[in-house]
């Protein structure tokens, strides 16, 4: 069976497993299975976004292969493919570990991210949730070397398959105790309080595979105590709907969201609504202190 066939299935299979996992051992014991936002995250991100960007992220590195001529090169073609694979997964881990970083210190990129942390929930499917420039931007980076580098096809395909169940797992609802494994290896433990909404966790866990990058770069963080709530600082704004407003517009607001002008645009407006709503569902705002709760609208610098 090739990679072509094996690699959906794959997927499938990991997304089955971890899911019954979460139901069997829950994190968090109040999430529920679906919840808000759960048929954007599934359909929209998902399936739609991930297969219309698939399409085009790899006509552009057939595009820049044809201009260069790289692959011909053949620079990692002799490596065996395990070699390949473990290769491409630890620089392109470095890589998204300081852009990741980047995302939460620069005010632009932060707007095509906080998407990813605008979630009330975390769990396997949290991780799809991104707009479509962050995952343009980095997948390009991502496979761009594979194809150019001259690698074995097959290494797309098995990164792919890695990528998607590291991503389901690290967000999973799924209550681990990984012991000195989580210092080498990133899990759920640590990627949680990553998407925590307080506000002083904001700059911790930007690893995704390699945990070993935190704990080296000094933005590691493990508590004994587990997030009391999950989202944007403070209750920041984010335009999200149940119903079928949310299933079938909330996508596409989400996405304009990050092209708002400023805080007193009609979106942004739209957004306060949105974040009112949320916090209402949630429960009383004064869960945080009033300066806290400012701060977590102020975008980074």
């Amino acid at each position: 069976m090739g990679w072509e066939l094996l690699s959906p299935i794959a997927i499938v299979s990991a997304a089955t497993i971890i899911v019954l996992l979460e139901r069997a051992f829950p994190y968090d014991r109040r999430q529920r299975l679906f919840r808000v936002g759960y048929f954007t995250d599934f359909f929209w991100y998902t399936l739609v976004q991930s297969y219309l960007l698939g399409l085009v992220i790899g006509s552009i590195i057939l595009a820049m292969d044809r201009a260069t001529g790289w692959s011909r090169l053949h620079v990692v073609s002799g490596w065996p493919v395990i070699l390949q694979l473990g290769f491409f997964w630890v620089t392109h881990d470095f890589y998204i570990y300081w852009f990741h970083r980047a995302q939460h210190r620069n005010r632009w990129l932060w707007r095509i991210h906080e998407a990813h942390h605008s979630g009330k929930d975390v769990d396997w499917l949290s991780g799809s949730r991104s707009h479509s420039l962050e995952i343009l931007i980095n997948q390009t980076i991502e496979y761009a070397p594979i194809v150019l580098l001259g690698a074995h096809p097959d290494v797309a395909l098995m990164k792919g398959v890695l990528d998607a169940a590291w991503g389901m797992y690290i967000h999973s609802n799924i209550d681990v105790r990984s012991g000195w494994l989580q210092r080498i290896l990133n899990g759920p433990e640590m990627h949680r309080w990553h998407h925590a909404d307080a506000i002083d966790q904001r700059s911790v866990n930007f690893a995704t595979k390699i945990a070993l990058w935190d704990w080296i770069f000094r933005s590691a963080y493990l508590p004994g105590h587990k997030p009391s709530a999950y989202g944007l600082w403070g209750g920041a704004p984010f335009p999200e709907h149940t119903g079928w407003r949310g299933a079938l517009c909330d996508y596409f607001v989400q996405h304009a969201w990050a092209f708002r002008r400023s805080e007193g645009s009609a979106l942004a407006k739209l957004g306060d609504v949105a974040g009112a709503l949320q916090r209402n569902r949630a429960g009383p705002a004064a869960v945080l202190p009033l300066d806290t709760r400012e701060r977590g609208r102020v975008e980074p610098a």
